[in-house]
Order: structure tokens, then sequence, then C-alpha cells
């Protein structure tokens, strides 16, 4: 037999008053969690099944599969409906509306017809937004190893290889070092896998997803990244790859070249370093995450870069995310976003630049926001551009 529950009793004691909280503000009874990045957060595993939160803090595992796990709050079932028999019925209750479907919402919401149904995933991700130092040591460790693969891009290069290729080194050099493989991204409008190795002017490639840099894929079916692109001279090969090693991950991209690159494409590079300064320095808690997007277009626009700024052909329009179990939690720096600046946030800033004739320069780097309000960055590899 396992253990439903692989937190410790004061660590879910403190996610679920996270939680609570939440449910509080929306005004929720009770709350059904189906996605799986939440129950990793309420349990610290996956199971097929459901989370059943009460406002006053009692949860309960339904459990379909895996057979033998156990704990006092483990229920088994064999469906949905088997749910209203251990719970009193609430007058409103919270399901994922995010990520549930259709069919399975309207499945769900018959179990208590009379309730009123909100949305849990606003629940969640405001719950999740703000790390436990449980989860800041998981996020670190992921920081550590991360940084580890990237001091050791450079000597996977070898002369004449593809982008493809090269990320398939990278790739190994990541599994190898414990890397989960899984990119966990909230929602269905995106999709990745193990991360995005552009080279040269295929990241001028518009990409359906809303990611800082495109790139048009090996296939029509994932058109992102890598196109099989061989590296040249004078080519910036930007690398953004998994950094989830312990369920939490650390996101973080660093450019490497063949040869020199042309001067506008370092000064964009050396742009975007001064952007994570000023961020950091501007970043104290309360700040709202919009004020932080405009002074980073303002850096941009000053330095003469702003058409090559989040992308030259297709622009992101935003330069910095939350990360943890998904890679796009709050806060979002975004120019319209309603986010601010809280102690306990894991941020990755990303102020990138596509240069025509180039390739993508700048870099991403992971931040813990400390009790004092100090950016802290938990991906400590070089920042320069680095030489293959």
């Amino acid at each position: 037999m396992q253990k439903a529950i692989l937190l410790s009793d004061s660590e879910l004691t403190l996610r679920l008053s996270k939680v609570t909280a939440a449910m509080s503000v929306a005004g929720l009874e009770s709350i059904l969690l189906s996605d799986n990045a939440s129950k990793y957060y309420m349990t610290g595993r996956v199971f097929a099944g459901y989370i059943y939160i009460t406002a006053d803090g009692k949860l309960i595992c339904f459990v379909q599969r895996p057979v033998e796990l156990e704990g006092p709050d483990v229920i088994y079932i064999r469906k949905p409906e088997d749910i209203p028999a251990h719970v009193a019925a609430p007058s409103s209750w919270g399901l994922e509306l995010n990520t549930t479907s259709w069919v399975t919402v309207e499945r769900l919401r018959a179990l208590f017809p009379e309730a009123s149904v909100g949305n849990a995933s606003s629940v969640m991700m405001q719950a999740r937004s703000v790390k436990t130092e449980a989860e800041l040591e998981l996020i670190r460790l992921s920081g550590r190893k991360q940084e580890t693969v990237y001091r050791r891009i450079p000597r996977l290069y070898r002369e004449g290889m593809t982008d493809i290729e090269f990320q398939v080194e990278i790739e190994r050099a990541s599994r190898l070092e414990g890397c989960l493989g899984q990119f966990r991204i909230s929602g269905d409008t995106m999709e990745l896998f193990m991360g995005n190795i552009i080279a040269g002017d295929n990241a001028d490639a518009p990409s359906p997803y809303d990611f800082a840099m495109g790139g048009a894929g090996l296939d029509p079916s994932l058109p992102v990244g890598a196109n099989g692109t061989i590296i040249k001279p004078g080519m910036a090969v930007m690398v953004d790859v998994n950094g989830n090693y312990t369920g939490y991950m650390t996101d973080m991209t660093r450019v490497f070249s063949l040869g020199r690159l042309t001067d506008e494409a370092l000064k964009a590079h050396d742009c975007s370093i001064r952007i994570h300064r000023a961020l950091a320095a501007a970043g104290a808690i309360g700040t709202p995450a919009r004020e932080l997007y405009e002074m980073a277009v303002g850096i941009a626009a000053e330095d003469g870069l702003e058409h090559y700024f989040m992308g030259h052909r297709q622009h992101a329009k935003f330069i910095g995310h939350g990360l943890g179990i998904e890679i796009n939690e709050l806060p979002v720096i975004a120019p319209r976003s309603h986010d601010t600046i809280s102690a306990g946030q894991v941020i990755a800033l990303e102020p990138k630049f596509v240069i025509p004739g180039t390739g993508a320069v700048g870099i991403e780097n992971t931040y813990y926001i400390t009790p004092e309000g100090r950016w802290e960055c938990l991906t400590n590899a070089p920042e320069a551009i680095i030489p293959l």
C-alpha cells in the first residue's frame, strides 16, 4: 500500500489554508479538482479521480486508479456519480472550468443540480501563485540541475550540426541529469516538446502558440521550434529547454553562437540583460505587473530596438510569467495584466529580441520574490552570448 498524500501534515495544512482563503473570496463552499496539476499540488502525486475540498479545510481523495492508495481521507469510486453519497450537498461549489471539457462539466454539475457553480481554476491559480518553502526548495533544485546542463551545452555542439541534432544532444544531457521530460502547460492552446532551440532566421517564423519565440518546427502538427536549420557562422542559437527536474520547474534561456554576431544583435542582447536588472530593481512588492511590462518596452525603445522586441514579424504581448508546477502560472507580466508582485512568487522574465539575418538574442531567468521584495535569481548560468 502507498500513502495517497505524500505531503507532510504541516505542508498540507498550509496549502489547504491558501486554497480555502481563495475559496472564501470566490464565495464557494467546496471545490472539486480534476486537473493533474491541482491533484499534484494538493497531494504530491497524480492519480485518476478527484479531490474534494470544503470551506473548512476538509480534503477527500476520490480515487479511481491506481489501486492500493491509502489514507484516512481516501475513498475509492468507480465513477463521479459515487461522490454525493460521501459528502453533504453544497449550495455553491467550484469546478475547474479552465481545464475540464464541457461534457465532463455538465456531468459533474449533475452531481449537485441545485448548487451554483463557480470556477475552481481561478481559486487554484491564486493559491499556487505564492510558493511555500517546500515548493521553493524543489524549484531551487530544478534550477541547479538546469544550470548544470546549460554549462555543458557548448561541449555538445559538433561542426555541421542542425538545430534539431543540437537539441537532441541537449535533451539527452537534460534527461541524464534527471529532467522528467514533461512540460506542463495550463490550458489547451499551447504545446511544446522538451523546449525550444531556434537557430538563425527560424526565430522569425511565426508560431500559433503564445510563446516569446516561435520557430517553424519540424512538422505542421507541432509548428514551433527547431526546423532542421544547419548552424552556421554568424548565427544566433537560442536555447530554452525544459527545467522540470522535480515536478516544479525553472525556466531559463541562453544564447549561443558560431563566431561573432552583428553589433545590433550584441546591442539587443545587452539590452535584454539591462531590462532584467531594471525590472528586478523596480519590482517591489505591490508593483502592478503591467508597469514592469511598460518599463521593459520603454527600455527597448530607448535603444531603438522596439521593432525587434519580443519578436519581429510576430510579437508576443508579455515579457514574463509565473511558474511552478506549470510553465504559465500567475503573475503575468503583460500590458493588460491585473496581477501585482507579491512575496513568494516565482517569476520567469524573458525580454527577447529577433534580429533578422541573425536570429534571437536575450536571456530568460527565473526569480524568487523574497519576503523583503528582492528578486533572487534561481538560474545562474552565464548570461553573455556563449561561443560554440
